[in-house]
């Protein structure tokens, strides 16, 4: 069994890595952009006066609820710390054996689905290294209204038009958020050194958990196809190089441009995307030809530095979780180690929110030279 590759998915995707890469790209007669460079993403990224985010996550338009610094009201997170990563990482470990002990009481013999396994796990890591004082009661209940949440952002974010305002998708987001909200205004009440409000906290929850779900099923995908272990680390970094789930992040202009030596007009949309950058040969080590290929070993000699192709973004808004989420991988591919895994089906490649592997169901066996 294999997984698809990304180059030949087609769709946006495609349209992304066909692209010329000597200056910034018009995707389309009037746009969107994409930029094409390391040095071109950093222009788009790290100057919010000239390029603002273009909309909120649940595609009303309202950011009423957002008190960001930003002109459109997204909020500037700060980075989690050290000791809740630490607490957060751990947390992982521990829920993902739990959740592989239940999978094989409750299926035994049947392969495990890596996009349902890690859901509880991932919620509950991030949960807990974002509201630290959280017992473990209302840190598994808000974590199950944020996979919930997610669920109903689902088809909302992967609707080819903004869905009806009244309509029962909008009516399930809707309910969905605030529910969360509720349960997030209690919790945030015994956290007196989080200063987030819970709609700032339902935003950070919801992209700290949906993003690493994501980022471990396509880590397993890639270590099933290993003929050998690999190395925890430099096989995180070899996933967010190949299969980022956020492969795409936009901007909008706020005023004329120079990207790249093209001029972009006002209000236009620009695309970065890690996915790209961790396709050119000046940003990643190994054989130009074979980029496409996960090759964990390629970051073994640090003749480059892991992560120039910015998959955690960059600039004021560069991922607040970007440690939580490398621990969480790192932890999950540590684990991957141990193990024979093997893909029970082929794996595609889906496109609809970012992007994910659809299914990838897997067996894992210890390694025979790790059983006494």
């Amino acid at each position: 069994m294999h997984m698809d590759g990304v180059e030949s998915a087609g769709g946006q995707l495609g349209a992304v890595l066909s692209a010329p890469r000597s200056a910034a790209a018009a995707l389309g007669p009037g746009g969107p952009w994409l930029a094409t460079s390391l040095d071109q993403a950093k222009q788009v990224l790290t100057d919010p006066e000239a390029f603002d985010f273009p909309g909120n996550v649940n595609r009303t338009g309202d950011l009423s609820g957002s008190r960001g610094d930003t002109r459109s009201g997204h909020t500037l997170f700060a980075p989690v710390g050290p000791e809740h990563v630490a607490r957060g990482v751990e947390t992982f470990r521990r829920e993902w054996l739990a959740a592989l002990a239940e999978h094989d009481r409750s299926h035994p013999g049947e392969p495990y689905d890596a996009m349902r396994l890690l859901r509880r796990p991932v919620a509950r890591s991030t949960t807990t290294a974002v509201l630290p004082s959280a017992d473990d009661a209302t840190r598994d209940r808000v974590g199950d209204h944020v996979l919930a949440w997610i669920d109903a952002l689902a088809p909302v974010i992967a609707a080819h038009r903004p869905p009806w305002r009244w309509g029962r998708v909008r009516r399930a987001e809707a309910d969905t958020r605030v529910a969360l909200e509720d349960a997030l205004a209690d919790a945030l009440a015994a956290e007196p050194d989080v200063d987030l409000s819970p709609q700032q906290a339902a935003t950070m929850l919801a992209a700290g958990i949906q993003v690493p779900i994501a980022a471990g099923a396509f880590l397993i995908a890639w270590l099933a196809q290993q003929t050998q272990a690999v190395e925890p680390t430099s096989a995180a970094w070899e996933t967010l190089r190949l299969t980022p789930p956020t492969w795409l992040t936009a901007r909008v202009t706020t005023r004329e441009v120079d990207l790249g030596g093209v001029t972009v007009p006002q209000g236009r949309v620009v695309f970065v995307s890690p996915l790209l950058l961790g396709r050119l040969s000046d940003l990643v080590p190994g054989d130009p030809d074979g980029l496409d290929r996960f090759d964990a070993g390629r970051w073994q000699d640090g003749a480059r530095r892991p992560g120039a192709w910015l998959p955690f973004g960059a600039g004021p808004h560069a991922c607040p979780g970007r440690n939580l989420g490398m621990g969480i991988l790192v932890a999950l591919a540590g684990w991957g180690a141990r193990h024979e895994l093997v893909l029970s089906e082929d794996v595609r490649i889906d496109q609809s929110r970012g992007i994910s592997p659809e299914p990838c169901r897997f067996t894992a066996t210890p390694r025979s030279e790790l059983i006494s």
